[in-house]
């Protein structure tokens, strides 16, 4: 685009901020006084002038450095309540700019479906083959928790009535009554976003994580994913007919929330019920209430309309003897239903929920029973002519069935396997099998787990005597048997070992399962089985590059190969993008993440196993973010076959899936890159592959020495680290249920990897999103213009090189090295800031530099254009926010622990991460 033909097409986002800005003004003069509003308006002047290099960067920091904290609080509200309204803004000109592409008959846009089906019909591909290749299909977001995102439901629920007003305002003209009406009730909105608090005042607990992750249902996912799994399915049984692709859907949500413990004391047994009996009642609730809604409209009368002799038995069953319905089949085989659906869910859940109906009918088994029914009412209404009726209410509510059964959400489960080592440990003690099972060696544990894994003799009876840990850790492993007993086989799908390095880590949490009664190792006549797999979490570089090892060696453990046969020979691997990031720097930890997953699809030819890959990945570039398409098209071949699983945190789930067209968007984009990654040859490097696989081992290679020199070599920099950013505010002020660091260290590595990387966002460093690149790139290219144009080659040709450095500018764009300078001078040690702080900015700017040289544009955002348009319109409300957490820490750490004062970094650190929207 033109500059006047972009000043064209962000006019009416710039108008829509200019709006909702004015509003929000407005009200806080009304509401805290002209002082405030005069002052919030100041500062915002001088962050404008700021941006300009018109007045140095200090002249904010002047305004706000005495600033009274009854007098900072309603400033730090005013400008993040103004970001939250930046982002409703950006999400409407997305749908605004989508609207315009369809109508110019434009055609459609990478990482839609409709791009995704032109491109399998262009590629003419067999129907065997793809049949093939989508068996056992899946694509699984698996929504875990974040301790930035504590808004409250009602930030939530106001902020899409805000949206839907501003859609409804964009269909009439000023002149119009309705648009004047429209503004009031905008500002009534907006006035009761201003008079809610953002965020909840006490403690977040694992419940409240558990409800801030089952609303996106109700406020997306019921709906959505349930109308994509129907079209997918439809477009592509439409290209290959006679091969029934996608037997079940393939979009399928999953969830960490109560389920993964490692590291957090507070999951327990109770907690693990918790979490998937709450994810069954909203499943319940939801089909009561469509129930309810069919009983309504499905008024056909059989003097009218005959019906099928299958729909008369459950219209006849005897749950509704109401004689005003006695002419109403349909009516009374609803009811029918609804009365059974009630004792399942009293059977699963102990209660009866509000929608239900208590008649004493009998339970469904399983959601099958529940479809079989759905199935005969839609036949019945197809026979008689009323389709149209059954593609509606009825057609919704079975997708929802089929997609969601009666557990809604998979549970994974995660420990660390140092955890599975001490209770397999006492295990192996109290039953006697052996006294010191941890001075064993590994070939000793794997003959020892291994014959434990061919009996079906427990090891411990109820009267054991157990240490506190092994008793909560059998404790929630039995909880689960509860919820897949209660909810059915998909409630819990995974055990995830974290930090699994041998054979013995993924052997323990199987006998963990086999103790609890979930694993049955079968006999001489029948095979094992277990509903849920064994799946080892590869997190470290190091460990990610033996991870390809460890796995053939297990599947040569007859126990273990017989348990993965009995399960269709799927087996899934979970890669970490945090902690490799975290061990090795940007560049080398998504290098190593791509030759692991090489190694185990090399792994899964020669065994014989079909590969699905779960990508632990965060919000932030520094944990694996950034563009889900790219991301997907950027794996390597063979790595996604019709399965992709990846963890969906933070901001970016609200930002993702809060409305429901931004949901559809981000979801379609996670089918149409596990499509074409299945289906097309995406990697595009051919017979030069292994050159550039060399380039860049070498490259990985230089950048984990630079970023291994600052982080784990400088003396001081983990002081350095707690004194620059908010990390000890983030483990102090309690912002999630989860402790910041695995252990009481001052070690970076026992640190979780989210306040690792949230601490970074917060001052502006990004450190894990680049740091160690530049280095990497002007050590490799040196002097050399044919090796930089080597680079540049793989970054025109290579989607995995192309994203790297996509995200690398996307990060670096979001960084601010005066910003960041702010806060390294909270650090008391002169020498020690800088050093530490000399060494970043020298990188950053070497990164920058190599940046350009090998992508050929000075632009940071050229491929990001609207990136680019959000930081522009952004970034000068985060220049308040920013010197006033440095202010707010600067006095907390002088001795102020007034409770106002925690607030209010609470409030700026929730601030930032909506504007940066993706900090951890």
């Amino acid at each position: 685009m033109q500059g006047n033909q972009i000043e064209t097409a962000t006019a009416p986002l710039r108008d829509d901020i200019r709006f909702l800005g004015g509003i929000l003004g407005d009200t806080i003069r009304d509401h805290e006084g002209a002082a405030i509003f005069d002052l919030i308006e100041a500062v915002r002047v001088e962050a404008f002038k700021v941006r300009r290099s018109e007045v140095d960067r200090s002249a904010v920091a002047d305004m706000l450095r005495e600033v009274d904290i009854h007098t900072a609080i309603p400033v730090i509200r005013a400008f993040s309540h103004f970001l939250l309204l930046a982002n409703l803004a950006e999400d409407l000109q997305r749908d605004r700019r989508r609207a315009v592409h369809v109508a110019a008959g434009e055609p459609p846009q990478d990482s839609s479906l409709a791009a995704t089906y032109r491109k399998l019909d262009a590629a003419g591909l067999d129907g065997d083959a793809a049949a093939d290749l989508l068996t056992d299909a899946l694509v699984s977001p698996v929504i875990t928790a974040h301790p930035t995102e504590t808004r409250r439901r009602t930030i939530f629920d106001v902020q899409g009535r805000i949206t839907e007003l501003m859609r409804q305002r964009q269909r009439y003209n000023r002149f119009e009554p309705e648009f004047a009406e429209l503004e009031v009730d905008i500002r009534r909105q907006v006035l009761q976003l201003w008079r809610a608090a953002l965020i909840r005042l006490a403690r977040l607990r694992i419940q409240d994580e558990i409800e801030v992750g089952l609303r996106y249902y109700d406020l997306t996912l019921f709906d959505v994913i349930p109308r994509i799994n129907d079209q997918v399915r439809a477009a592509l049984r439409e290209r290959w007919p006679g091969h029934e692709l996608l037997s079940r859907p393939i979009l399928r949500p999953g969830s960490w929330i109560g389920g993964d413990r490692d590291g957090n004391p507070f999951v327990t047994a109770e907690v693990v019920h918790r979490a998937t009996h709450r994810a069954g009642a909203v499943a319940f609730d939801r089909y009561l209430k469509s129930l309810v809604e069919l009983e309504k409209t499905l008024s056909q009368s059989a003097r009218l309309v005959p019906v099928t002799p299958e729909l008369a038995a459950i219209a006849d069953a005897g749950y509704d003897d109401s004689p005003q319905r006695a002419d109403e089949p349909y009516r009374r085989a609803i009811r029918g239903i609804r009365a059974r659906l009630s004792a399942t869910a009293c059977r699963s859940l102990g209660e009866i929920p509000a929608d239900g109906i208590d008649v004493g009918a009998e339970p469904y088994a399983g959601p099958e029973g529940l479809l079989a029914d759905l199935a005969v009412v839609d036949a019945s209404m197809r026979a008689s002519g009323d389709g149209l009726l059954a593609d509606d209410r009825l057609a919704g509510l079975r997708a929802a069935v089929q997609t969601f059964g009666f557990h809604l959400q998979g549970l994974d489960m995660r420990q660390n396997s140092e955890s599975h080592e001490q209770v397999v440990a006492e295990l192996f003690a109290w039953a006697g099998v052996h006294s010191d099972y941890a001075s064993l060696d590994e070939p000793a544990r794997v003959e020892l787990l291994s014959a434990e894994l061919t009996t079906r003799r427990p090891l411990i009876g109820p009267t054991a005597r157990l240490s506190e840990l092994a008793a909560k850790e059998l404790a929630v492993v039995r909880s689960a048997k509860t919820a897949l007993d209660d909810l059915g086989p998909d409630t819990v799908p995974n055990y995830i070992i974290s930090m699994c390095t041998s054979v013995s880590d993924m052997l323990e949490a199987a006998l963990l399962l086999k103790e609890a009664g979930i694993l049955d190792p079968g006999d001489a006549d029948t095979p094992p089985s277990s509903p849920v797999g064994v799946v080892p979490l590869f997190e470290t570089i190091d460990d990610l590059r033996h991870g390809a090892e460890i796995l053939s060696a297990a599947l040569e453990v007859p126990a273990y190969h017989r348990l993965v046969a009995a399960r269709g020979m799927q087996q899934e691997v979970m890669l970490g993008y945090s902690d490799s990031n975290k061990d090795g720097g940007y560049l080398a930890a998504n290098w190593a993440l791509y030759r692991a997953e090489l190694n185990l699809v090399d792994a899964a030819r020669k065994t014989g196993i079909r590969l699905r890959l779960f990508h632990g990945r965060g919000g932030t570039v520094g944990r694996g973010g950034g563009r889900s398409y790219d991301a997907i098209l950027a794996q390597p071949a063979g790595a996604v076959r019709g399965s992709l699983r990846l963890t969906e945190q933070g901001e970016v789930i609200s930002t993702k899936y809060a409305e429901s067209g931004t949901a559809f968007r981000n979801l379609e984009a996670l089918v149409a890159g596990t499509l074409e990654s299945t289906l097309l040859d995406v990697e595009g490097l051919g017979a030069e592959a292994e050159p550039a696989y060399e380039i860049l081992d070498e490259l990985a290679e230089s950048a984990r020495v630079a970023y291994a020199k600052l982080v784990h070599e400088t003396p001081g920099f983990v002081d350095y680290f707690r004194a620059s950013t908010p990390i000890a505010e983030v483990a102090d002020l309690n912002l999630g249920s989860r402790p910041a660091s695995r252990k009481p260290t001052n070690s970076v590595y026992d640190l979780r990897a989210i306040p690792w990387v949230m601490a970074w966002s917060q001052s502006r460093v990004m450190l894990p999103g680049w740091y160690g690149t530049g280095s990497a790139f002007e050590q490799w290219i040196g002097d050399d213009p044919a090796r930089l144009a080597t680079l540049s080659d793989l970054y025109r040709r290579w989607p995995f090189f192309q994203t790297v450095l996509s995200n690398l500018a996307q990060v670096m764009a979001k960084a601010d090295m005066d910003i960041a300078a702010r806060y390294a001078d909270l650090v008391p040690d002169k020498a020690l800031r800088d050093n530490v702080f000399g060494m970043i900015c020298d990188e950053f700017s070497r990164t920058v530099r190599m940046h350009a040289a090998i992508t050929g544009t000075d632009e940071l955002l050229a491929d990001n254009p609207a990136l680019a348009e959000s930081i522009h319109n952004r970034f000068p409300y985060l220049e308040p926010l920013n010197q006033l957490q440095v202010e707010l820490l600067r006095r907390r750490r002088a001795g102020d622990t007034s409770e106002l004062v925690e607030r209010g970094i609470l409030l700026t650190m929730n601030g930032l991460a909506t504007a940066l929207r993706n900090s951890g």
